[in-house]
């Protein structure tokens, strides 16, 4: 193996271990787009789903169907009908869908239950379970359109999934649902999947789809200037939502998005968007930081924030990477609990990715701001910025009228930023007394 490999691999590795402590015991619904299976990426959406189990996350895996309903219906010589954005469900359209599910579902059980050597499920054992966990009503006649065998969701049999999940098994559920008299309807994967998700209140509903996210500027044509909005707070997204056109069409923007708004207003934190097109897409966005497709959330994730004793030991394992290569002073761990209330974070789903603290000396009428850290892997997005704007907004509520930093690395970030050079002998009497001659830090102040 070579020397490369080991050091590119092993950092990711460690980098994805907060991601798999985090979502260990959580519940996710991914709702899979007919299209993705008829382009072909089952099998490695199934691999990524069963390496996702397999890190204890429970899934709930709701399929579409739309193109496997229309390739059924144009054999029969039948044109598919809509109206509303749904599908006008006939008798003749009703067994086509009765026969795309039952080919789908064989097609993805099959899909799970692969096992060749030198293959991601290799060692896999996924049992799948499917059954009548959808009760549904007709959509019966809207604007003097029968809908007929066309349904909605009445009802999510939320103890029986939980009880399949809580076995160990992955949760197969198809777009149909079944009346109280046992007749079927057909559902659409979208209401089925986010009305799972809101009954068993999913930590993430999660659409593999045709659309790669949310573009920034949605109304504009895709380009590099228009990359994808990697996280949108709920707010954003139903604002967004009342400047678009109302849209069935499953490729336009506001289709998704507003089942993943909805989902969110109903208790389910947490709604992603992803391109199918991309390989290991699944894989991307819940175990990196930043994702690849779209999260709509109904709180901002990022939070900056005062730290507590819950945060030591997030502190801790943020700056040591810094300490050991020269860039800190290092620290020890009673001395930031002792001084954990002067200290500032960014947490991002449950892991700090930056952090500072204020030292006051009141007496001087300054403070220095210390160990300013930003992850290696989030540096470059404006966090150590927030984190300065932070420091500086408390140093004022506390009456202080300059902040200062000791650096060996990172003057000319701090000059960029308002900060200029004095002496040592600028610094308090009583950090002057424990100021290190053997470092040489440069001392920089901003005055307030």
């Amino acid at each position: 193996m070579s020397t490369v490999f080991n050091f590119t691999f092993v950092p990711w590795f460690r980098s994805v271990a907060p991601y798999i402590h985090m979502h260990r015991g959580k519940t996710f619904v991914v709702g899979v787009a007919g299209e993705a299976i008829a382009a072909g990426k089952m099998p490695s959406i199934a691999q990524d789903l069963a390496l996702i189990q397999s890190m204890g996350v429970k899934i709930v895996l709701v399929h579409g169907f739309r193109p496997q309903v229309n390739e059924q219906l144009h054999a029969k010589g039948h044109e598919p009908r809509y109206s509303h954005g749904m599908r006008i469900t006939d008798s003749v359209a009703l067994d086509c869908a009765q026969e795309a599910a039952g080919q789908l579902r064989f097609e993805i059980e099959a899909a799970f239950s692969q096992g060749l050597p030198n293959t991601p499920m290799a060692g896999a054992t996924v049992r799948v379970i499917s059954g009548n966990f959808i009760t549904a009503r007709p959509v019966g006649i809207l604007d003097g359109v029968d809908f007929q065998h066309s349904g909605l969701v009445r009802k999510v049999d939320v103890a029986g999934i939980s009880q399949s999940l809580q076995s160990g098994a992955m949760v197969l559920i198809s777009p149909f649902g079944f009346s109280p008299t046992g007749e079927a309807f057909n559902l659409t994967m979208e209401e089925v999947a986010t009305s799972v998700a809101t009954a068993l209140q999913a930590d993430k509903l999660i659409f593999v789809t045709e659309v790669p996210g949310i573009r920034l500027r949605p109304q504009e044509p895709e380009s590099e200037d228009n990359p994808i909005d990697t996280e949108l707070p709920l707010a954003a997204a139903e604002a967004m939502l009342k400047d678009l056109p109302h849209t069935n069409n499953p490729t336009d923007v506001a289709f998704y998005l507003q089942h993943c708004v909805k989902a969110c207003k109903s208790g389910v934190e947490r709604s992603h968007i992803l391109p199918f097109a991309v390989d290991g897409s699944l894989l991307l966005e819940i175990y990196m930081h930043d994702g690849i497709g779209t999260m709509v959330v109904d709180e901002k994730l990022e939070s900056l924030r005062e730290a507590t004793h819950e945060d030591v030991g997030g502190i801790l394992q943020l700056i040591e990477p810094f300490e050991n290569d020269g860039t800190l002073v290092k620290r020890d761990r009673n001395e930031i609990e002792r001084d954990i209330e002067q200290y500032t974070v960014i947490e991002h789903d449950g892991v700090i990715f930056a952090c500072a603290a204020l030292h006051p000396y009141p007496e001087a009428g300054t403070g220095e701001m210390a160990a300013l850290t930003v992850a290696s892997n989030a540096q470059g997005q404006g966090d150590g910025e927030k984190i300065l704007k932070r420091i500086e907004q408390r140093a004022r509520n506390k009456g202080l009228k300059s902040i200062f930093v000791l650096t060996t690395r990172a003057m000319h970030w701090f000059l960029k930023r308002g900060f200029v050079p004095v002496n040592t002998d600028w610094l308090p009497e009583a950090r002057k007394r424990h100021y290190n001659w053997n470092r040489k830090s440069q001392v920089l102040v901003k005055h307030l």
